[in-house]
């Protein structure tokens, strides 16, 4: 990590954050993470706060960046695998491909994080960014520039389930101190971080409808259904699609496997590796590779937990066209 990430905030400017902070919703029922602020309709930590307002202020993108978006827990790390794998493929080897020794995360930094106070501190070569931000809080820098955005949609209840587990994981509050039912609820209510789930993902849906030349939308089981059909629609809209010689010799297929979650997890990095981030705890690297599959939520949402969950989803959705 470069000692770009740790530039500390002036007293002036660290002033300005808390009196905006103070001033917002507060809720405190997504008890791993503690105190959570809800800032232009969506919820953070006070850090994630401080820096959602930073990238808004000062961000700055280059002409070519690819930006890949996401609510958390949604495929995140495969989304940022699969992107630089098509867009790399021909600058790497099998023994020379960074995703060997690296975590997905530190290849692809975070908006938020990472260049929340700096927009260089990063790898330029490589023309990804990625974020958790709403489509409705992203800078106008990237709005308003030629990026390109994609943007990954899981279903929400695996969404919900691989959150709870992972916030659990990070802070070790087990599910004594946070059962799922308190989650559960937590998640009708879209208090959790960056949530409204519905409200995240219906900023992208509707972008991409409108912008389809910006902004394409993937969903998560459609990847898992036919990940090479995708890996070649991402390739297209990146500018980077495959030669006919090339789908002819399966690299499309070769992608898929390269960032499969059964390959990528059982690499050395993936198993022992450690994740360190400004402001935020240090992750294991195996923390981020917990299941992988579509539909683990029947494994939890048992005895009709899923009816309510249905029931605010299917009225939340509703009219926009995304099943």
């Amino acid at each position: 990590m470069s000692d770009a990430s740790k530039i500390s905030e002036s007293p002036k400017t660290t002033n300005k954050y808390e009196k905006i902070i103070s001033n917002l919703r507060q809720d405190d029922g997504w008890k791993p993470v503690g105190k959570l602020y809800e800032y232009q309709g969506f919820w953070y930590g006070p850090s994630l706060v401080q820096n959602v307002i930073s990238a808004q202020e000062s961000f700055t993108p280059q002409p070519t960046d690819i930006v890949l978006c996401s609510s958390p827990k949604s495929g995140t790390a495969w989304l940022k695998a699969l992107a630089f794998s098509i867009v790399s493929r021909n600058q790497v080897n099998d023994s020379t491909n960074p995703l060997l020794k690296k975590l997905p995360h530190e290849i692809v930094p975070f908006l938020e994080i990472e260049l929340a106070q700096d927009s260089n501190n990063r790898n330029l070569e490589t023309p990804f960014v990625a974020t958790h931000i709403p489509y409705s809080s992203l800078p106008r820098s990237i709005i308003d520039s030629s990026c390109k955005i994609i943007y990954i949609c899981r279903d929400p209840k695996d969404v919900l389930i691989s959150h709870w587990n992972f916030d659990q994981q990070v802070s070790g509050i087990g599910s004594e101190s946070f059962p799922l039912e308190e989650a559960l609820e937590q998640y009708c209510k879209g208090i959790y971080p960056f949530g409204p789930y519905w409200d995240h993902v219906l900023g992208f849906w509707k972008a991409s409808l409108e912008f389809p030349d910006k902004v394409l939308f993937v969903k998560y089981e459609d990847l898992k259904t036919d990940g090479p059909f995708h890996v070649k629609r991402m390739a297209k809209f990146m500018g980077h699609p495959f030669s006919i010689e090339e789908e002819q010799q399966g690299a499309p297929e070769k992608i898929v496997s390269t960032c499969s979650f059964e390959n990528l997890s059982r690499l050395e990095v993936n198993q022992n590796g450690k994740y360190y981030l400004p402001d935020l705890p240090t992750f294991e690297n195996k923390s981020f590779f917990r299941k992988g599959k579509a539909g683990d939520w029947k494994n939890y949402l048992t005895d009709g937990k899923e009816v309510k969950f249905n029931q605010i989803m299917e009225e939340k959705f509703s009219g926009s066209g995304l099943v």
